[in-house]
């Protein structure tokens, strides 16, 4: 049967089949392949998208502005200081009038609740661009990625995340491993973990895929990886907690005596961005001034090396985004 994902919202992969998630990968690549080869068919023409931010972007914003305007779509950006949402006016109301004025809208900020009331009030469908919770639009752009650079299918890859394993990218990561049969290990001091109730949940999702998910906290865990993932220590808006984290993280920092643990010399590394790797932006100033650490997720050595594939992996935003957009409102 034909996959038809139009008039859907996409605000976790926990919404999507397999199949539905491989069409939107399959989509994606022949975007990409559209776009380089000057493709001039224009699949969301007369179409108007807004983009709805909380949270401050780079790859987001400019994917979901980019895809549009590469389909012909007109896009409106709104920050939080230009529009009357949670002030003057609920997000219910919101999401009526938005509705009435755009063909799809996208969310990014921190309560997976809001994305979800706007998806349920809108009339049209929502995008998840991340909250506190989820980050799918990331998890299709990192499966394209790999789709790339493994020679492998993606449910015979070992893919190993790094870090905070219950934050919005190590719950997103399980998730989309489990939808796509993939062999999962989230490597992590046991208080970072995911939450229990989702890992029991991917569990029941794993034995219908063939996948299979780990929850470890001996570094041992990345032998035989074919994917070393992870992110910041730190997510946005928790920047109270960065000596707490440290503690707890830099046995878990991404260095080359990690990648060598792998065992595997076609493995890469890969990380959503941005990166804390070096000393050349002012919140990397200020994590050394304060705590004396010139790089922390992954050091700049990892970061630069032949196993990197992050601005693959970031450029690949672009493609799997056009491919949300165009699966659900051309």
């Amino acid at each position: 049967m034909a996959i038809n994902l139009k008039g859907r919202n996409f605000l976790t992969l926990k919404d999507f089949t397999q199949k539905e998630i491989q069409y939107l990968l399959t989509l994606s690549k022949d975007l990409k392949n559209k776009k380089r080869i000057g493709g001039k068919e224009k699949l969301l023409q007369g179409k108007n998208v807004l983009l709805l931010f909380e949270k401050e972007s780079t790859r987001t914003r400019c994917s979901f502005e980019v895809g549009a305007m590469d389909e012909g779509a007109g896009a409106t950006f709104l920050g939080m200081n230009d529009s009357h949402i949670g002030k003057k006016e609920s997000i219910e109301d919101t999401a009526k009038v938005l509705g009435r004025m755009y063909d799809g809208i996208e969310f990014r900020g921190f309560k997976q609740e809001t994305v979800e009331d706007l998806a349920k009030y809108a009339g049209v469908p929502v995008w998840n661009g991340l909250t506190d919770a989820y980050h799918p639009t990331q998890i299709l752009a990192d499966f394209l990625t790999m789709m790339e650079h493994v020679d492998k299918p993606l449910n015979k890859i070992k893919f190993v995340y790094v870090g905070d394993a219950r934050n919005n990218m190590g719950n997103s990561l399980m998730i989309g491993a489990a939808k796509m049969g993939m062999n999962f290990v989230a490597l992590a001091p046991k208080e970072l973990f995911p939450e229990e109730k989702l890992v029991e949940e991917m569990k029941i999702v794993a034995k219908e895929t063939g996948a299979t998910i780990t929850l470890t906290e001996d570094i041992e865990g990345v032998e035989g990886a074919d994917i070393v993932y992870t992110d910041v220590w730190v997510s946005m808006g928790e920047e109270e907690q960065f000596e707490a984290r440290i503690k707890q993280l830099l046995p878990y920092q991404v260095n080359m005596d990690m990648i060598h643990k792998t065992n595997n010399p076609d493995m890469i590394f890969m990380h959503c961005l941005p990166a804390f790797h070096d000393l050349e932006t002012k919140a990397g100033k200020a994590v050394f001034e304060k705590f004396g650490l010139k790089e922390m997720e992954v050091t700049d050595e990892v970061f630069k090396s032949k196993y990197s594939v992050v601005f693959d992996q970031a450029e690949n935003r672009l493609h799997t985004i056009k491919a949300i957009m165009v699966a659900t409102i051309a």
